[in-house]
Formats: structure tokens, C-alpha cells, sequence
């Protein structure tokens, strides 16, 4: 069983929005991935951006730059 490490996880209303946002932090060559929406978080689409917490400010700036709305912000152990 692989350890469990915190992440920064960011949750859209759409999958129009997340697709969006992913496509953007490639772009800007972010490390982090798309991920299942956790079990722990109970609103969005169903997608969820997975990060490094230290990202977290650079994160919202990306996503306010672009227009795209974050629905949540959450920092999980998974």
C-alpha cells in the first residue's frame, strides 16, 4: 500500500470548467493532474485538479486570469 500524501485539490461546478482549467495548467506547465472527484468532497462535477499544495495561490491566480470559476478548495490526504 503506497503512503498517503497531502494534496491541494481544486473542484469545478462543470466538466467544461475543468477541462478548461486542465488544459490551461499543462499549458503553463503545472505539474499536477485531473483526477476522480474524492469521495471526501461532496459538490462538483465529478473532476478535480490535483496538486502540490505549495501551488495553491499560483493555482487561483491561473484560474481567475482565465475566467474560470473554482468551486472549492480543499486539502486532502490521499
Amino acid at each position: 500500500m503506497r503512503e498517503r500524501k497531502l494534496y491541494l485539490v481544486l473542484s469545478f461546478s462543470s466538466t467544461s470548467r475543468a477541462m478548461a482549467f486542465e488544459k490551461i495548467a499543462k499549458a503553463k506547465g503545472q505539474k499536477g493532474r485531473m483526477i476522480p472527484l474524492p469521495g471526501a468532497i461532496s459538490a462538483g462535477c465529478g473532476l478535480a485538479w490535483r496538486d502540490d499544495p505549495t501551488q495553491e495561490e499560483g493555482l487561483k491566480n491561473m484560474a481567475l486570469e482565465a475566467g474560470l470559476e473554482i468551486e472549492g478548495i480543499y486539502r486532502l490526504m490521499l
